[in-house]
């Protein structure tokens, strides 16, 4: 199961790459809005010419869940829930925290469009920028879960999810192949699985792996995914703790306290 080819389609939103104009620590950003695009362009199917793709910018701008020094993809399903996430034409990832409003997320921090003249290095110039209104991306309901048979349970009936994993040096060294290393399990990276497969080892044994999307470019692992073994204690902690919820364009009215499925 590979939501990269569904017996030829690809609902995946684009790789992104979060290090670039420079370092930010949003993965929990990048992996939670990527699955959420993921799960649009699933519902949306072949009525949609263009892929949804949804603005990590703007989660980052409004603290919808953390900054550039990280945070939890909880506060972004909940920000999808209350606010709605724009496109990722409405704000342009620029890598680093807001500069300038020093309270709260304005209309400007979601979707804005600027005008002439290009803006002198070391400005922001938001002066010659201003708010437009845009179409926002919700969810009915968000939730946590973790094990295996939870997680393929969701992915196959409603799409990729977001998940923290122990991000270690050896795996920022990744290249290809089915990923195993015995580590602590402690989580300080998110990513998203977007699917799994089976393999066999170097003895001809059938193994299983999940399959992943990173946020650090498609010139790292196989072209931006990597495939990690299904097995406890090996995997990153990979199925511990993920989130997931479920695409809307409607606004919701009533408040959602989260949910954890075991």
């Amino acid at each position: 199961m590979f939501w990269g080819n569904v017996n030829g389609t690809n609902y995946l939103s684009w790789n992104k790459n979060q290090h670039i104009p420079v370092y930010c620590g949003s993965c929990w950003a990048q992996g939670s809005t990527s699955s959420l695009a993921d799960r649009f362009n699933i519902m949306l199917g072949d009525k949609n010419p263009t892929p949804v793709a949804l603005s990590a910018q703007v989660i980052v701008n409004c603290r919808a869940g953390g900054s550039c020094e990280g945070g939890n993809p909880g506060g972004v399903y909940e920000f999808a829930y209350k606010e709605g996430i724009p496109d990722s034409s409405c704000e342009q990832y620029v890598a680093h925290d807001p500069k300038f409003h020093l309270f709260g997320c304005k209309g400007i921090d979601k979707c804005k469009d600027c005008t002439w003249p290009p803006c002198p290095v070391g400005e922001t110039c938001q002066d010659k920028c201003w708010a437009v209104e845009h179409k926002n991306y919700y969810v009915s309901h968000y939730y946590g879960l973790s094990g295996t048979a939870k997680m393929k349970a969701e992915i196959y009936k409603n799409g990729p999810i977001s998940c923290g994993v122990e991000a270690t040096d050896k795996f920022e060294a990744y290249t290809g192949g089915i990923y195993s290393e015995r580590t602590s399990g402690m989580i300080n990276h998110i990513i998203a699985v977007v699917g799994w497969g089976v393999d066999k080892d170097e003895s001809g044994n059938e193994v299983e792996y999940w399959i992943g999307r990173n946020s650090w470019g498609t010139y790292w692992g196989e072209n931006g995914f990597f495939k990690m073994l299904n097995k406890p204690g090996y995997d990153l902690a990979i199925t511990e703790d993920c989130s997931a919820g479920i695409p809307t364009f409607n606004k919701n009215v009533e408040e959602q306290q989260p949910v954890f499925v075991q």
